[in-house]
């Protein structure tokens, strides 16, 4: 794989850092900031936000724009979102600069995902892909740990002056690495992109993702009551264990990229159908400690299984008008999906069927995910009036 898809790696870790290292920093922010834990908890959701709204906003405002400066300008935003993070003197100023921050992620990868596909062999596209998100999940396993120390050791502000310094660097190896746009972008019709973007296929796909994330952060946001109320660990095993989650990332993540550059729509469908039956199987595992531990693992894989074939999946239905836009759009649609993953579990929770039940509920969620990608391949097919256009669609190229 050519040296500029680590380039974009880089990135992909910088900002997953940013992204979730908030987490492990509540209490801090909250102590300094004199606001409450769940005020502090709203910095989460307010990134999220960011990257739904920045995905479409940023991506149609550098458009026009040659993709390789696209990047350099965003890692310019990420790395003085970052730094202003670091000095802010209150607590609006510091969810002014994460949400300013969250605009740059969703078109990073969106724009990113692009220039990926464009290095390699039309057979490898999902693989490259991969690779740039490798960055993030590496970000969850090694970054978010060392960044919630450094916060603890020496400061919350810490923590965001090292994401800071790793933007730098994330911008340096991109200048030099990265290649410039091989021809003159052309002038961009944002309404045709747009218009492309509202097709009923793109359309699906988009909901096909938020559908399909929900279900993994319908039990992630609160694995640590799960592990602890249900399974009787202790609080402190929990970040271990999240370590078995993070390596599931890491191998799902590849594993998805590999098999859907050989065959994307069943890659896309049995990823799909392996996180729902993992989900289902976690409400018995949950009552073991060992099989806890193991089915903590394989949700990381298949959750990031589907991050390939869902991406790629995008794109092809975008069918190269406005791909850049709706691959942000999809990046905003993960987003949303662990918004909507978080605000499900917590409705349950809360609900009489409580917090045994999130499993089983969450489940369901990749279910329908499979059902709205049938639909799409459906739509596909009566809008072409050609049967093998679903097939050529979704090709192992």
């Amino acid at each position: 794989m050519p040296l500029a898809l680590y380039a974009l790696t880089a990135g992909a870790f910088g900002i997953g850092v940013t992204e979730f290292v908030i987490m492990g920093l509540l209490l801090d922010v909250s102590s300094d900031l004199h606001v409450s834990i769940a005020a502090a908890g709203l910095l989460i959701s307010g990134y999220a936000l960011g990257v739904v709204a920045g995905a479409p906003l940023l991506t149609a405002l550098t458009a026009r724009l040659p993709r390789k400066t696209t990047l350099l300008a965003l890692m310019v935003i990420f790395t003085l979102g970052n730094a202003r993070c670091a000095l802010a003197p209150s607590y609006g100023w510091l969810m002014t600069a994460r949400i300013i921050t969250a605009f740059a992620h969703g078109t990073f990868f969106g724009v990113g995902s692009v220039v990926a596909t464009g290095l390699v062999a039309p057979q490898r596209q999902a693989s490259a892909i991969a690779i740039m998100f490798t960055g993030l999940t590496v970000a969850n396993i090694l970054g978010v740990p060392f960044g919630t120390w450094l916060g603890h050791a020496m400061g919350w502000r810490a923590s965001f002056w090292a994401v800071t310094a790793v933007g730098a660097v994330a911008l340096v190896v991109i200048g030099l690495f990265v290649p410039r746009d091989k021809t003159v972008p052309e002038a961009i019709n944002l309404a045709a992109d747009f218009r492309a973007l509202l097709r009923g296929p793109v359309l699906l796909g988009l909901l096909t993702t938020v559908l399909g994330f929900a279900g993994v952060f319908t039990v992630f946001t609160y694995v640590a009551p799960l592990l602890t109320q249900i399974t009787g660990f202790a609080d402190s095993a929990v970040s271990p264990i999240l370590l078995v989650f993070g390596g599931g990332l890491v191998v799902g993540n590849l594993l998805g990229g590999r098999l859907a550059d050989w065959r994307l729509l069943p890659t896309l469908l049995g990823s799909m159908l392996a996180l729902a039956l993992i989900l289902g199987a976690m409400t018995f595992a949950f009552h073991d400690k060992i099989a806890a531990i193991v089915f903590i693992g394989l949700l990381g894989a298949a959750g990031f299984a589907t991050v390939p074939p869902l991406q790629i999946w995008v794109l092809k239905k975008a069918e190269g008008a406005g791909q850049s836009l709706a691959s942000s759009f999809n990046i905003g649609a993960f987003n949303l999906g662990n918004a909507l993953g978080a605000w499900l579990g917590g409705a349950v929770i809360d609900s009489k069927l409580g917090l045994g039940a999130v499993t089983w509920v969450a489940a369901l969620v990749p279910l329908a995910a499979i059902l709205v990608a049938f639909w799409a391949l459906a739509l596909d097919r009566r809008q072409t009036g050609n049967p093998r256009h679903v097939a050529a669609a979704c090709p192992a190229e």
